[in-house]
């Protein structure tokens, strides 16, 4: 290293010297590297400085003169000499949030099972649940489960399902965290709920599908990052790629991505919002559903936002099946008295709003619905239930 190079404006200068050698390791100038950087950005939809801006920007960050810290930068270098943010540049701070403190926020998992109406039957009389208040009108029994990770309840439905409410508190420093945390735990939930119910019944039962809302009491954003940190817990998936697995190395990615995405912003077309301003901020979408109320006395309630998706998720499941079934040739056979006529009673009853509901309420309701598919789902699972009792 030269002496300008180690020195500048007499500041002595600490060069990056592993950006140095991953980019000669691959044979390539600094201009080269500029331009490498520039078309995997536009690759990825990110918006690129030009390659001059860039090369300037890379001599800086490999000579010492300026610490990377551009989240941009950061992704960009990571995906073009494929390691992480560790390799390149040692510790890495934790997500920008208010105070560098960390949020907290009450994590609610809904696995659902469809195990037959007739075992359903046989866990209320032998007493294994008892009846609960019902959930939008649907009648349904339920039971605590003894758990060391977590509050856990089963809840059982007489057409067929069974559904797991897992409550988790969450102290975390960043939405990183809890989209690895999220994936790492949802094919353990599946295994244990498939086990629990399988020795609960005396017979094989599957686990289908894992669905989380999240309710943040104690957040830790500030200004605009507010909103976007809310639209990322809606979906968290987006900070992760495609079937990573639950790693540091994963972790640290996902850290960079949120980064960006608190600066820039993150509006997918298909979130739904139901929040009011300065009452409360409110998500849906097909991956989950987060809700954090700003003003506590004149917000929804934490077991309004339960209710409405232990129902969807409960009438979900059970369609799945019956649509199942169909598409492995078999005509579904369910109890008469939960057929096409029930679905399309309960159809009703979710989709039309109630004398005493609130605006808010509504609201909530509708975008949960909307985002879950579950009215399309139903209709499917009409029409075949109506076409096979016609034959």
């Amino acid at each position: 290293m030269s002496g300008e190079s180690a020195r500048a404006g007499g500041k002595q200068l600490t060069p990056n010297n592993v950006l140095i050698t991953k980019r000669q390791a691959l044979g390539w100038s600094r201009n080269r590297a500029a331009r490498e950087l520039e078309r995997i950005g536009r690759g990825r939809g990110l918006s690129v400085p030009e390659i001059g801006t860039i090369e300037k920007a890379l001599y800086r960050h490999e000579t010492g003169r300026a610490v990377c810290r551009d989240p941009l930068y950061i992704e960009l270098y990571c995906l073009a000499y494929e390691a992480t943010a560790q390799d390149l540049f040692g510790e890495i701070e934790p997500t920008s949030v208010a105070n560098g403190e960390k949020f907290g926020v009450r994590s609610h998992k809904f696995v659902a099972a469809y195990i037959g109406a007739e075992r359903v039957e046989a866990l209320a009389a032998g007493g294994v649940v008892v009846k609960a208040l019902p959930r939008c009108g649907l009648e349904c029994h339920s039971a605590d489960i003894e758990h060391t990770e977590g509050e856990r309840c089963l809840y059982v439905w007489p057409f067929g399902v069974a559904l797991f409410h897992v409550t988790e508190e969450l102290e975390l420093p960043n939405i990183a965290c809890l989209a690895v945390w999220r994936r790492k735990t949802y094919e353990r939930e599946l295994e244990w709920a498939s086990s629990y119910l399988s020795e609960l019944t005396g017979s094989s039962a599957e686990a289908s599908y894992v669905l989380s809302a999240y309710w943040l009491h104690t957040p830790s954003w500030l200004g605009h990052e507010m909103d976007a940190a809310l639209r990322i817990m809606c979906a968290p998936r987006v900070l992760l790629e495609r079937d990573s697995e639950a790693t540091e190395s994963s972790l640290a990615h996902a850290e960079l991505v949120e980064r960006a995405l608190l600066s820039e912003g993150y509006a997918p077309a298909e979130m739904v919002p139901f929040g009011i301003k300065g009452i409360s901020i409110g998500y849906a979408s097909w991956s989950g559903v987060v809700y954090c109320p700003t003003a506590p006395r004149r917000a929804l309630a934490e077991d309004e936002l339960v209710t409405i998706e232990l129902a969807t998720q409960a009438m979900w499941a059970y369609c799945e099946y019956i649509n199942r079934q169909v598409e492995q040739g078999v005509d579904p056979k369910v109890p008469e008295m939960y057929g096409w006529r029930f679905l399309r009673g309960v159809r009703s009853r979710l989709t039309n709003a109630r004398p005493q509901e609130t605006g808010q309420h509504r609201s909530m309701r509708t975008a949960i619905l909307d985002t879950s598919g579950l009215i399309d789902h139903m209709s499917q699972a009409i029409d075949i239930l109506r076409e096979t009792s016609e034959r």
